[in-house]
C-alpha cells in the first residue's frame, strides 16, 4: 500500500511539474508577445502551485516592471535576488526598478571592525561556514593523532603546530557561522506596497505620523504587534506601519 501511494505521489509531482514547465513556456511566450498581464497570470498560477525559482521570479519581476508596476517587481526581483545572490542580471534589473521609488534613502554604512567582522562573515552561509568548521575539525583529530603516534620530534612539532592551528580556525568559523546565523536571523526585509503609506510613532493609528513612505521602498521589519509592523530604514529611521501596507520578502 505505502508503495503504491509513493507511486502515487510521484506521478502526481511529475505531473505538476509536467504542468509548471507548460505553463512557464507559455507566459514567456505570453511576454514576448508583449501580453504582460496574461503572462504574470500564468506566472502567479505556477507560484500557487508552491514552484519557487529565481527564474521564474525573474521573469514575474520583469513583466511587472514592463507595466509600471514598481512595489511588484522591485519585490519580484529582491526575492530573486535571495535565491540567486550574484546574478548579474538581477541586480542591473532591480537597479533599473529602483528609479522609478520615490523615496531616496541614505544608507548608513558599517565602519571599522564591524565592517571587516560583516563582510568576513557574508562571505559564506551558515551552511558553509558550518561545513568548514567540520572540516577542520576533521582536520584536527587526523593532525593530533599524528602527533600522538609520531616517532621524530619534527614530525610531532609539525602534527602539533597543524593541530593547534586547526584548532583555533574551528573556534573561528564557528563564531563565524553563529554570527552569521544572527545576521541572517535579524534580516527581515519587506516592499512598502501601499501607493503612501503613514509611518507612525507607535503602533497606534492616533499616534503621531513620523514620515511617510512610497510603493517600492525597502525596508526591515524588526517587531510585529497586532496589526502593525515596527520598521528600519537603512538610514536609521523607525517607525510603525500597518501591515497590510508591506509585504515580507523572505515568505516564500
Amino acid at each position: 500500500m505505502k508503495k503504491l501511494l509513493y507511486i502515487l505521489s510521484f506521478l502526481f509531482s511529475f505531473g505538476i511539474l509536467a504542468q509548471n514547465q507548460t505553463l512557464f513556456e507559455k507566459a514567456n511566450a505570453l511576454y514576448n508577445e508583449g501580453k504582460y498581464a496574461e503572462a504574470i497570470d500564468d506566472y502567479r498560477s505556477i507560484l500557487e502551485t508552491g514552484k519557487h525559482s529565481a527564474d521564474l521570479y525573474y521573469n514575474l519581476a520583469n513583466a511587472h516592471y514592463k507595466l509600471n508596476n514598481i512595489a511588484p517587481s522591485i519585490y519580484y526581483y529582491e526575492k530573486a535576488l535571495l535565491l540567486k545572490p550574484n546574478d548579474t542580471d538581477i541586480k542591473n534589473n532591480i537597479a533599473f526598478a529602483k528609479n522609478m521609488t520615490i523615496d531616496a534613502i541614505d544608507v548608513i554604512p558599517d565602519a571599522g571592525i564591524s565592517k571587516l567582522l560583516n563582510s568576513t562573515t557574508n562571505k559564506m552561509s551558515f551552511d558553509g561556514w558550518a561545513k568548514t568548521a567540520v572540516v577542520l575539525v576533521f582536520c584536527f583529530v587526523i593532525l593530533f593523532l599524528g602527533y600522538y603516534f609520531a616517532y621524530s620530534t619534527l614530525n610531532k612539532r609539525l602534527a602539533f603546530i597543524g593541530s593547534i592551528v586547526s584548532l583555533i580556525l574551528v573556534c573561528l568559523t564557528v563564531a563565524f557561522a553563529f554570527h552569521k546565523y544572527n545576521l541572517d536571523k535579524r534580516d527581515n526585509p519587506a516592499i512598502v506596497f501601499a501607493q503612501e503609506s503613514k509611518v507612525k510613532s507607535n503602533p497606534n493609528a492616533r499616534s503621531e505620523e513620523s514620515f511617510r513612505l512610497h510603493e517600492g521602498t525597502k525596508v526591515q521589519v524588526v517587531e510585529t504587534y497586532n496589526d502593525w509592523k515596527k520598521i528600519e530604514l537603512s538610514d536609521g529611521k523607525v517607525g510603525w506601519v500597518v501591515s497590510n501596507d508591506i509585504k515580507l520578502l523572505k515568505n516564500f
